[in-house]
């Protein structure tokens, strides 16, 4: 029998609403699940993607990591993963650095194998570049097989990678696939293999209302009744507490009943989100927000959706501005390098007097990689190509409402490959 702890979209390095204690909770709740993988006596923990938020994590956020990795280590559990879209670069990960420091495997066509069952691993891979993957995996002589990936497959939503397809090709028979990138837990069995996603450990945005966890699945080749088995269990987290507060004015109604709705929860330290609705006076977001927070909120965000004066449905959301700017640039479909640009120019850890500097070294690193200057696809209407990678808040950037951006991915067309030289992407060991 195997027992692993199944999680994955951890978002590491992620500072909610700009709040370096929401940053912190997302650390948090990873720390979380390896403390119960190290209390329950697991056999390893499997990561399906996107340890990190993003592929420039900070160093507190690698050192947080590498000291909450450690104590698993130090357990002498396993911990077992593959590289999500958030994270991935087109040199080495950071993962790769893990696996040299002695604390992580990072899965692929090779068979990693705790107790009676070998694990496989998938990293993501952009939809553009899938029609090559031959899904070629090393044979095993375990009871069981999982593949681990990160991508939103089949029959679950926003699917765009044919589950299928992808195990009626694949070189060996897998008896679960354990895989991140959807945000909301649920699982389902394809063509005799069980196919599951745990979801994330922390609410990355407004529509992930329900609880935080991750799953517990055994495998039993001595299960009762004799037949083999492939449990999946979902185990909840202690998270930061969401309140969500939906007002519906009527006429005459304002700012006070606002506040009386809001006053009817409990706000102690939690992330308070406010929806206005109906037909009633004019409302001041912060005015609410400031309010909130004074009666214990950590963070509050107010969106009012109502009609002001207009024949058209106003829908605007004062949770972050920021919003409209990311809808308007997954649209352009801008290119891999035009993007490295925009996050130059609007990231908060790029001071202004540096932003010159680091946009000209960044065109100069990229000018012979001429792939990065092609454009991208811009979203659809249902913004399926997902938004940028720095999102704060944003509803999508995760399956939950939209699928996440494609990230920079490796060129090989091996489902799980060496990465490519970098091409001005920052290293390991620059960055260390």
């Amino acid at each position: 029998m195997t027992r692993v702890i199944h999680t994955g979209d951890t978002h590491i390095g992620y500072a909610q609403y700009h709040s370096p204690v929401r940053r912190q909770d997302f650390l948090d709740a990873f720390a979380a699940v390896i403390d119960d993988a190290i209390e329950g006596e697991v056999d390893a923990v499997v990561h399906a993607g996107d340890l990190f938020h993003d592929r420039r994590p900070e160093l507190g956020d690698l050192m947080g990591t590498i000291s909450v990795l450690r104590r698993l280590d130090d357990a002498e559990i396993p911990f077992l993963a593959v590289v999500g879209n958030h994270e991935s670069t087109r040199g080495g990960q950071w993962l790769d650095l893990f696996e040299r420091l002695g604390l992580a495997t990072r899965l692929g066509d090779e068979a990693t194998v705790v107790g009676d069952t070998a694990f496989y691993g998938l990293d993501h891979v952009p939809v553009s570049r899938r029609d090559g993957l031959d899904y070629a995996f090393a044979e095993h002589d375990t009871d069981y097989a999982a593949l681990v990936a990160h991508g939103l497959f089949e029959p679950f939503g926003y699917a765009d990678w044919d589950t299928e397809e992808v195990l009626a090709e694949s070189t060996v028979a897998f008896d679960a696939m354990l895989l991140g990138d959807n945000h909301t837990p649920d699982v389902a069995e394809v063509d005799d293999t069980w196919v599951t996603y745990p979801g994330s450990t922390e609410r990355a945005s407004a529509s992930e209302r329900e609880g935080r966890g991750y799953n517990l699945v055994t495998f039993d080749a001595d299960a009762a009744g004799g037949d083999d088995r492939v449990e999946i269990r979902r185990r909840a987290l202690d998270t930061r507490p969401f309140v969500f507060v939906e007002v519906d004015l009527r006429d005459g109604e304002g700012a006070a009943r606002v506040r009386e709705t809001v006053r009817q929860h409990d706000l102690d330290d939690a992330v308070v989100l406010v929806d206005v609705t109906g037909d009633g006076d004019p409302v001041t977001p912060a005015a609410i927000e400031e309010f909130a927070t004074d009666e214990g909120a950590l963070i509050a965000r107010v969106t009012d959706r109502r009609e002001v004066e207009t024949d058209t449905e106003l829908d605007v959301s004062f949770a972050d501005p920021e919003d409209a700017v990311r809808e308007r640039i997954d649209e352009m479909g801008l290119s891999e390098a035009a993007l490295d640009i925009e996050e130059a120019v609007r990231a908060d850890t790029i001071p202004d007097t540096n932003v010159r500097e680091t946009v000209k070294r960044r065109v100069e690193e990229r000018v012979d990689d001429l792939e990065a200057f092609d454009r991208g696809e811009p979203a659809d209407e249902d913004g399926d190509e997902g938004e940028a990678e720095s999102d704060e808040d944003s509803e999508a950037g995760h399956a939950t409402d939209d699928p996440d951006r494609e990230s920079p991915d490796s060129e090989d067309e091996t489902a799980t490959t060496e990465t490519a030289d970098t091409d001005g992407q920052v290293s390991m060991e620059d960055y260390l």
